[in-house]
């Protein structure tokens, strides 16, 4: 079966890049029977927190795992009201409805997508707890708006930085300014495993503490649970696998920073609405242009060879899950619905061509030069 011209995302390319360093590692870890955590995890998680200058990094096995056991650590519980983006994966409030906790959702920022946070000023009330700032699509939220945020109304924050990881903020590494972040290391991701896989990280050595022992069943030793647990440990394949991407990380965001350009300045003549650097240092995770036309142009393009994707196109407080839970307001959240509306999401990877990026580029002006005519 012949497969797309473009595909949305290659991970093999990653794969050629690795394997050879990897596959002797991986012998010696079968050898070890190293599967759940061990001296890799030990390792891995050594290696990133020096990479992102942060005292502790505690490595699970989703992004998903690293937000529920932050809001643990956090102390949010029961009936505590936490702010999120109306506009991000469900991802980052499954800690949240786990734990009984209630997100209260802010609309979002229409050039970046992340928290808006005069809309969060409007949705405070009292039981509010925390912020949950999610760093989307790879671009980081206002930092110093968030921290000054938190501090005027005596919230935590804990920083999503799943799509993130490698970006900065007045030079240092966005997930490391809050009372924890938390990172997802999904194939897909910037830096992405043989498969699931997440990181808390902290400055805080019982926060740290609290989070060791959440993972691994509750235990504070061997046998003895201090408290009710999880299995949300790093399998040792995911930490080798991640341990030799991540000292390409910096390279691989180069590449990804270098097609955002490309599309920026290819694209800057198209109706499209195309992705603003705002805050920080964006790494770009994913590459969201806006359009009413999305579906047509999706249609367009994937018939030209093209694959593409929705980030993320039902807003949460939709979601059929959270029906009785989350409800809009009466004025709505209109910044969110048009990007879950109009938003498409371009091939973005490291290791893209430019032939590749020219097929995107020359499709989405056949679209609309056919739409012209």
């Amino acid at each position: 079966m012949t497969g797309p011209k473009v595909p949305f995302v290659d991970l093999s390319i990653q794969w050629d890049q690795i394997q050879d360093e990897v596959m002797p590692d991986l012998a010696r870890l079968f050898q070890a029977s190293a599967f759940c955590l061990g001296p890799w995890a030990t390792a891995f998680e050594a290696q990133i927190a020096e990479y992102l200058g942060v005292k502790h990094a505690i490595a699970v096995n989703s992004g998903s795992a690293a937000l529920h056991v932050a809001t643990i650590a956090a102390g949010i519980g029961r009936g505590d009201k936490v702010l999120v983006p109306a506009h991000t994966f469900i991802g980052t409030i499954w800690g949240l409805l786990y734990e009984g906790a209630i997100p209260v959702f802010c609309d979002v920022e229409d050039t970046t997508g992340n928290i808006d946070l005069a809309d969060a000023e409007r949705r405070m009330e009292p039981g509010v707890k925390a912020i949950i700032p999610v760093h989307l699509y790879g671009q980081p939220v206002d930092v110093t708006g968030v921290l000054a945020f938190a501090e005027r109304h005596g919230l935590t924050v804990i920083e999503d930085a799943a799509q993130a990881i490698g970006a900065q903020w007045q030079g240092k590494a966005i997930g490391t300014f809050g009372a924890m972040g938390c990172f997802s290391f999904y194939p897909g991701k910037n830096l992405g495993g043989a498969g699931e896989g997440g990181l808390i990280v902290t400055d805080d050595d019982e926060k740290a503490r609290l989070a060791r022992i959440l993972r691994e069943h509750g235990q504070s030793e061997r046998y003895v649970h201090e408290r009710i647990g999880y299995n949300y440990r790093m399998d040792g394949i995911q930490a080798l696998v991640l341990s030799h991407k991540l000292k390409r990380l910096d390279g691989w965001t180069g590449q990804r920073r270098a097609i955002a350009r490309r599309y920026e300045d290819a694209l800057a003549d198209t109706p499209l609405r195309l992705p603003a650097v705002v805050h920080g240092d964006h790494v770009h995770h994913l590459y969201v242009v806006r359009t009413a036309e999305r579906d047509a142009l999706r249609t367009f393009l994937d018939e030209q060879g093209v694959q593409t994707g929705l980030h993320y196109p039902v807003p949460l407080y939709r979601q059929p899950c959270l029906a009785g839970i989350a409800t809009p307001p009466a004025d709505g959240f209109p910044v969110t619905e048009d990007w879950a509306g109009n938003g498409l999401s371009l091939p973005m990877f490291a290791g893209m061509t430019q032939a590749q990026q020219d097929c995107v580029i020359a499709a989405i002006h056949a679209y609309f030069e056919k739409r012209a005519l």
